[in-house]
């Protein structure tokens, strides 16, 4: 190579690193220019971002907001002393409230504050670790390892779940009443509110109580609810014949008949007509008072003629103390499948007369409710009597459970036994009560899949809680816990004398259950 080649590579040797520094240095200009505007973009979007996170959780939880905002205002311009002396008086005063007028300090303040408490306290920071020990979490899992199954071995690879790592229901609201606590919960994608009915009672020995149920809110939204306090605990009383003796019976709406109490400590209402109820429960269970309790309540009713009760007493003995309540009654299979077959003659009467002018037949005095309580009904369709009398009385009951709700008739069967064998129609009560009983079979027997997990723990029900069952049917997709108020013998003979007392005469305070005339009554198998 020649000395004028060597100048000239030379030459354009330097010329091309001179560029290359050239652009380098308006590369790194132009890559600090972008840096320095991605840095302002990222900057704005985080401080925008973290304004609308904390402006929604300020909105979410404003009670928490305001009282923040409001102590460290009050620090700031009248001092810390000031604020421990109305922080202290405002405590003597709500102690004092609730001491002297507990009546009206727990709906206005108390159920609050526990709420407020028991929330950040209590169930925000147990929840999880309750959640993860009840099985209630959904796990974050290796997306790098697939399932691979060889269909000749049988064998899977599963994925690698990540120590540690996995999604949490949230609790997102805490209501507290006098007896229940009702934790609102957020589930996680890949979770079913039936997850958590399946683990309601992990749940309650987890928070330590003897209760709890779960409630659908919403697709993504449950509601679980410990019971803090049984309201069921003690006995319900039924109501006084002395303050139902000034009472019309057109004034009774039958679809609200009271009939005891609720767990929530409130009234339960259960509808007569338009409905058929089956109660179940082992012996000593209460099904008396679940007889007797709706008849109570409807007395100025019976006694107006606007409705008839009639009774099917294979026994002979609960339904028979009061006798004369009862328009019709027979003890034996043949007489109680005459009285079906008087009903079936009656129902198809009312059937002709208004097919064609009402789609629900109206009660009155020519067209009563009637009422049909069939005691130990698997007695007669599985039991007692000869094969071909069971099976009439079966289709007896099939046809007025089917074709008597809407022209007035309406039957609650009472049972020991609930399997299909022993009543064979029991899917035909589209209102179901299940009264203790010794399996935990019988609940779904009863009350339909998958209600014992629910809540509905009959099996559970103690021997000292007679009239304590569950409730089921009829739009209830949870079973609510319900106590039927208890009927002495000595109210059901005063019944009696309510209900064969014309409706302008008083009944004697000390007068006995013979004491006032009684009017002849249908009788079908027994003397009146």
């Amino acid at each position: 190579m020649t000395t004028a080649q060597l100048v000239l590579l030379a030459l354009v040797t330097g010329g091309g690193l001179w560029v290359l520094h050239k652009v380098g240095k308006w590369l790194t200009q132009l890559l600090e220019a972008l840096a320095a505007i991605a840095v302002v973009f990222v900057t704005a979007w985080l401080l925008v971002k973290g304004a609308w996170k904390l402006g929604r959780w300020i909105v979410q939880h404003w009670r928490t907001s305001t009282t923040t905002a409001a102590v460290l205002l009050w620090c700031h311009f009248l001092g810390w002393p000031s604020l421990l002396i109305t922080a202290a008086v405002i405590g003597l005063g709500l102690l004092a409230w609730w001491y002297w007028g507990r009546d009206s300090y727990e709906p206005w303040a108390g159920r609050h504050l526990r709420a407020w408490w028991l929330r950040w306290a209590v169930y925000a920071r147990k929840m999880p670790r309750w959640l993860r020990a009840c099985g209630l979490t959904v796990a974050d899992r290796d997306p790098g390892v697939h399932v691979q199954v060889n269909p000749f071995r049988r064998s899977a690879v599963q994925p690698k779940v990540k120590a540690g790592a996995g999604q949490t229901p949230r609790v997102v609201g805490v209501r507290s009443g006098g007896s229940w606590d009702e934790v609102k919960v957020r589930l996680v994608p890949g979770q079913t509110p039936e997850d958590f009915d399946a683990a309601a009672r992990s749940l309650a020995v987890a928070r330590g109580v003897a209760r709890c149920q779960v409630r659908e809110l919403g697709p993504n939204l449950v509601s679980i609810d410990y019971q803090r306090h049984d309201r069921l605990a003690s006995v319900v009383d039924c109501q006084a014949l002395g303050a139902l003796w000034g009472a019309l019976g057109e004034h009774t709406d039958f679809r609200r008949i009271w009939s005891g109490r609720t767990e929530y400590g409130t009234d339960w209402f259960q509808a007569i007509e338009g409905s058929h109820t089956l109660v179940a429960g082992s012996t000593g269970a209460g099904k008396n008072s679940f007889t007797w309790a709706p008849i109570i309540s409807m007395a100025p009713a019976i006694r107006d003629g606007l409705v008839r009760v009639s009774a099917i007493d294979p026994k002979g003995m609960e339904l028979a103390y009061g006798r004369q309540v009862f328009h019709r009654y027979a003890s034996t299979s043949r007489d109680a499948l005459a009285l079906l077959d008087d009903l079936i003659a009656g129902m198809t009467a009312r059937k002709e007369r208004f097919s064609t002018h009402k789609r629900v037949v109206p009660i009155s005095r020519e067209f009563p409710l009637e009422l049909i309580e069939f005691d130990e009904i698997g007695a007669l369709v599985r039991y007692v009597g000869d094969r071909k009398t069971r099976e009439a009385i079966v289709e007896r009951v099939a046809v007025l459970t089917t074709q008597g709700r809407a022209l007035g008739y309406s039957m609650r069967g009472y049972v020991q036994e609930p399997t299909k064998d022993t009543v064979p129609v029991r899917e035909l009560f589209p209102r179901r009560v299940c009264l203790r009983v010794a399996s935990k079979s019988h609940v779904s027997m009863v009350l339909g899949e998958h209600a014992y997990d629910r809540g509905a723990w009959a099996n559970r029900i103690g021997e000292h809680e007679p009239g304590v069952g569950y409730l089921f049917g009829e739009g209830i997709r949870e079973p609510l816990r319900v106590r039927s108020a208890w009927v002495p013998d000595h109210v059901i003979k005063d019944l009696e004398r309510f209900v064969t007392t014309p409706t302008g005469l008083a009944i004697p305070a000390q007068a006995g259950p013979r004491s006032l005339p009684v009017p002849a009554l249908h009788s079908i198998g027994g003397p009146a």
